[in-house]
């Protein structure tokens, strides 16, 4: 054989019969458990069951654990997943066990987190998942996401493979898992939504994916385009430049988005934190030029990947405890640099969609859930409604 005709043979040789894609579907950003050591619950010998609702659909799924956040290895026993059924119950005949490296009990190395081998269960977009992680050593100081929108329960022993939960409690956080990507036969679209508290959820109906990123998955089914995924970076009372709760956005920008699997797109919705929180603790404010620089190196960033870059506006906050006229100041040049720069690769004006028309500075009643900061479900649906999809593209 020809040495040109033999290369090409082994790199035939070398090519899987169906190259995998990936992409993320459901994601939590991972987070240290502030609350106190005497407030959180005995992890030793409990399975902890959690039920995520996915974006998009695949062939098969895998499972993201994270220990990111902790200095010490975690010991992880069984793991199952299935489609999920109410209350947390799991449809018989849809129960996978979760293997990690052809091994189903795996050790968690510090700061780091684990992808599961892939699970052969095929889920169409919208799907709700139950997964069930056993800890047979506990964990004292579980990575976590603080703010759930969801129930999720701890039980004694291991229940992994139980349809119903015996003895089970609820608890607030997600504990461990922070990610579920899906396999498809071609590269899917996956928008990041990065954000604070009403990017998280908060204030959302609990268990009913009323948040303005699931409503966004939802529109992009009812529209055809069932390829999309949307993971969902929010983290409550995060911050573009300081610290608040989790690390800054421009901290957390490589691992909550660049690095997310299929990345194509980013929504970012963050500011009113900081202008907030400077308010809230008689510190000096920040300017404009200080927001819209945090934007632009996040831009910058996002570019030199490949990854285009959704800005919208920050949403009006007046009579929330932290609002200030020189905050509210600040807010409209920031959302005016949003609305005319031609430097990102879209805008969404989420503002203007849920401001009272009479006032701009503030939710409109019909949105606001009721503290002048945060949407109620028809906020979140009016905010969803105000994407155009010819972004994503």
């Amino acid at each position: 054989m020809r040495p040109v005709l033999f290369l090409a043979a082994l790199a035939l040789l070398a090519t899987p019969a169906a190259a995998q894609h990936w992409s993320r579907s459901w994601m939590a950003a991972p987070l240290v458990w502030t609350a106190p050591a005497d407030k959180r619950p005995d992890l030793t010998d409990r399975t902890v069951r959690q039920v995520v609702r996915l974006s998009s659909g695949g062939v098969r799924i895998r499972l993201r654990l994270s220990n990111e956040m902790a200095v010490a290895p975690l010991t992880i026993g069984a793991v199952h997943v299935a489609l999920a059924g109410e209350d947390g119950a799991t449809l018989p005949g849809t129960d996978r066990v979760v293997a990690f490296n052809g091994v189903q009990g795996v050790t968690l190395s510090p700061r780091a987190p684990l992808l599961s081998d892939p699970i052969d269960l095929p889920v169409k977009p919208l799907t709700r998942l139950t997964i069930s992680i056993h800890l047979p050593q506990g964990a004292a100081t579980p990575t976590v996401h603080a703010y759930a929108a969801a129930t999720n329960w701890i039980a004694p022993g291991d229940q992994t493979t139980a349809i119903n939960l015996t003895g089970a409690t609820t608890i607030g956080p997600r504990l461990i898992l922070s990610a579920v990507e899906v396999e498809t036969a071609r590269p899917a679209p996956t928008i990041v939504t990065l954000g604070d508290s009403i990017t998280d959820g908060v204030r959302a109906t609990n268990d009913s994916n009323r948040r303005w990123p699931d409503l966004l998955a939802e529109r992009f089914q009812k529209a055809g385009r069932r390829n999309v995924a949307i993971a969902n970076a929010g983290i409550s009372a995060n911050r573009l430049l300081s610290e608040g709760e989790g690390y800054n956005a421009l901290a957390r920008f490589d691992s909550d988005v660049l690095a997310v699997p299929g990345v194509s797109h980013v929504v970012i919705l963050e500011g009113v934190n900081d202008i907030g929180a400077a308010t809230a603790q008689n510190r000096p404010l920040p300017s404009a030029d200080d927001l819209i620089g945090a934007y632009r190196q996040m831009i910058a960033r996002a570019r030199g990947n490949g990854v285009k870059v959704i800005l919208a506006t920050i949403l009006p906050y007046k009579g929330a405890g932290y609002w200030s006229a020189e905050g509210e100041a600040v807010r409209i040049a920031v959302n005016e640099w949003i609305r005319t720069t031609d430097e990102a690769d879209g805008m969404v004006d989420l503002a203007k969609a849920i401001a009272d028309p009479a006032d701009p500075a503030r939710i409109a009643k019909p949105y606001d859930v009721g503290d002048a900061l945060h949407p109620n479900d028809a906020g979140f649906a009016a905010m969803a409604a105000a994407f155009d999809l010819r972004l994503f593209r």
